[in-house]
């Protein structure tokens, strides 16, 4: 793979023009364009690991073709740290039996901030022999690993990575949780994070976000707003976001596990939900909403409950669900301000942006 400069300048326009056709029924303005780095930008990586001449090697394989392996020394989309690790750990485990038997699937996350875990998945039961060879590597490697086999995990060091971002001028500390989603593209996620902080503004109301995930718009976003009501559905997201509000002294989020559609049952009064004991919704003074929801976009219930709120703030991995939502909204909401991410270089997929504003 060529990492041609003029190649993904192409490319990106290609991407800016589509999402320009898809918002263009709303009227929207010419978006805000955030490049990416041409190579080392994934922060994660998994690979399948394939036998060939006795020897194990990373492999991964095509949409089209799911039974012939592509084998891989190096991976240059992902960071610099992962490919200085994936040499070290194959020598790893050719040199050790307790690392390398039935071992069958890697995993790396890293962070901007120079944090690593590795993740070895086995067909096998862990024994104390992979715990000495597995801690001997974590030291050696100056990572975190975790084994996992049959439901089964182990951990050595910490099971996450802690990432630091700049936002607004501050310096925000995430743990990301292994397992959990995060956003694969470390610098492309602080120009959006940076672009929300913008967009939104400073407010003296109240904000409403769903799909908090981590926290990982929460943390800034909260300090541009009176309060914030967030709410996640991932037990283990919803763990990593109050540890991060605790880590960076952010006191002015109530976070309940709940999802959007329940949220909207709540807030149209419909059934009383026990996870919201003791939190007054009626406290709130409710000016903006922030959401981030998945490929699929909002469904019609929560398109119609974000309706209620003079902004929205919309973040969106599939630009088509996006149109489709701002077509339900269109007739109370303006488009005032969009942007496009390119958080994944090299192939269809963006992230885009785009703030809502009440007719």
């Amino acid at each position: 793979m060529t990492f041609d400069s003029q190649a993904y300048a192409v490319q990106l326009e290609e991407k800016v023009t589509r999402l320009r056709d898809l918002l263009a029924p709303f009227g929207a303005p010419e978006p805000a364009v955030f490049d990416s780095p041409l190579k080392n930008f994934r922060l994660r990586a998994e690979f399948r690991l394939w036998r060939e001449a006795g020897e194990r090697h990373y492999a991964m394989f095509s949409q089209e073709d799911k039974r012939t392996p592509i084998l891989i020394e190096e991976f240059p989309i992902a960071s610099l740290r992962i490919n200085q690790l994936m040499p070290q750990l194959k020598a790893a485990w050719q040199a050790s039996a307790a690392l390398s038997h039935k071992l069958f699937q890697v995993e790396f996350l890293t962070t901007l901030a120079g944090d690593a875990m590795i993740t070895l998945c086995y067909h096998r039961p862990l024994d104390e022999h992979w715990h000495a060879a597995a801690s001997k590597l974590a030291a050696d490697l100056n990572v975190s690993i975790i084994g996992r086999s049959k439901g089964k995990r182990e951990v050595i060091g910490h099971d996450y990575v802690v990432e630091q971002l700049e936002v607004g001028g501050r310096t925000f500390s995430y743990r990301q949780p292994e397992g959990a989603f995060t956003q694969p593209n470390g610098t492309v996620n602080q120009k959006m994070l940076n672009w929300a902080y913008d967009a939104l503004g400073d407010r003296s109301d109240d904000l409403l976000e769903l799909y908090c995930g981590n926290g990982n718009f929460t943390l800034p976003l909260a300090t541009r707003v009176r309060k914030v009501l967030a709410t996640e559905i991932s037990k283990t997201s919803v763990n990593a976001a109050l540890s991060n509000l605790s880590e960076n002294a952010v006191d002015n989020v109530t976070l309940v596990r709940l999802s959007a559609e329940e949220l909207t049952e709540a807030l149209n009064e419909v059934r009383p939900f026990r996870r919201l004991h003791g939190i007054d919704l009626k406290s709130y003074e409710f000016g903006s909403v922030f959401v981030d929801p998945p490929r699929a976009g909002m469904d019609p219930d929560t398109c119609e409950l974000t309706r209620r709120f003079d902004n929205i703030l919309y973040i969106s991995c599939n630009p088509e669900t996006l149109a489709a939502n701002i077509a339900q909204l269109n007739d109370t909401h303006r488009i005032t301000q969009c942007a496009m991410f390119d958080q994944f270089p090299w192939t269809h997929h963006m992230e885009s942006g785009v703030l809502l504003t009440r007719r």
